[in-house]
């Protein structure tokens, strides 16, 4: 049963793929998931916190300044460079709307199995992930309101009580859970990964159907940006690590941490509070970072460093 449930992780590219086509042919099967989003990345979130303990979270305050540098890169260049792409390429308002909450986010947990991959420093990886998680309901509002001000007015608190209520609360729930009752393994490192990734794979099934219409004349420069996007932050992501004096190893987590967004938090939050079009950019953003994520660890896993 394990080998089996590992061979299905390995295939969530094409989940994502089969996902994608599902909402495209069939637009009003996957399109009734709507008002369910948040509820079931809520619930990833709760599968994120039960693989930690508290004891985790404490080890963030000495986790050192790896972690810092990290986290520090993961909130400037990801905002910073969703907002220049979408105004060099002119996007439509809800499309700029739609990069700046993806680069708002903090970094997806599919990172930390893309780190593993890479033989990258998976401890910091897994506290980029949760310090990054547990800062989004401050600095990714903040981001929003400072960034997407420019095209729409912004209330910064509906954001922020959304993604308390989608992340930080299902977390800390999660941790709550583990501190009296541990799973086993089969649960943390079988299940959990997969229905996970089953979630994400049928967020972006109905994200396409929602924008069904539009995807049909979808305009070249969001897929240029979406590509972009996650390219600098898995470059700016490593090259600031490395600016820092850290090792190879601690700049391909970072790098990685940093181009690896949770997309899914950033579709939530664009169905909540703005429109089915500013998802589009998350739901292109995690088919893409889920191919370039592991195609960068199969390289870097062939020129391993100490």
């Amino acid at each position: 049963m394990t080998r089996w449930l590992g061979r299905a992780q390995d295939g969530f590219v094409l989940w994502v793929l089969l996902a994608a086509l599902w909402g495209f042919y069939l637009p009003e099967t996957a399109s009734a998931g709507r008002n369910w989003i948040p509820e079931m990345l809520a619930a990833v979130m709760l599968g994120m916190g039960l693989t930690l303990r508290p004891a985790d979270i404490l080890a963030l305050k000495s986790a050192g300044r790896p972690l810092l540098i990290g986290v520090a890169l993961q909130f400037l260049v990801m905002p910073l460079c969703a907002w220049g792409l979408a105004v060099a390429a002119d996007l439509p308002r809800e499309l700029a709307i739609g990069m700046i909450l993806v680069g708002a986010a903090p970094g997806g947990t599919a990172s930390n199995v893309v780190a593993w991959l890479a033989r990258g420093d998976v401890a910091l990886s897994v506290a980029m992930t949760t310090a990054s998680t547990l800062l989004s309901p401050v600095l990714t509002p903040l981001w929003i309101w400072l960034l997407a001000s420019a095209w729409l007015p912004v209330d910064p608190l509906p954001l922020l009580f959304s993604v308390i209520k989608i992340v930080l609360l299902p977390v800390l729930l999660g941790v709550a859970i583990r501190a009296v009752w541990t799973p086993g393994r089969f649960v943390l490192d079988d299940l959990l990964p997969l229905f996970s990734m089953g979630v994400i794979a049928w967020i972006v099934g109905v994200i396409t159907a929602l924008n069904h219409d539009q995807l049909e004349s979808m305009p070249a420069a969001l897929m240029l940006c979406v590509l972009l996007l996650n390219a600098s932050g898995l470059f700016f992501g490593y090259r600031g690590a490395a600016f820092a004096g850290q090792s190879v190893q601690r700049c391909r987590t970072v790098g990685i941490e940093v181009g690896m967004q949770n997309s899914g938090l950033a579709v939530a939050l664009a169905v909540a509070h703005f429109s089915p079009l500013a998802a589009l950019p998350a739901a292109m953003f995690s088919i893409w970072h889920n191919i370039s994520g592991p195609l960068l660890a199969s390289f870097w896993r062939r020129n391993h460093c100490n």
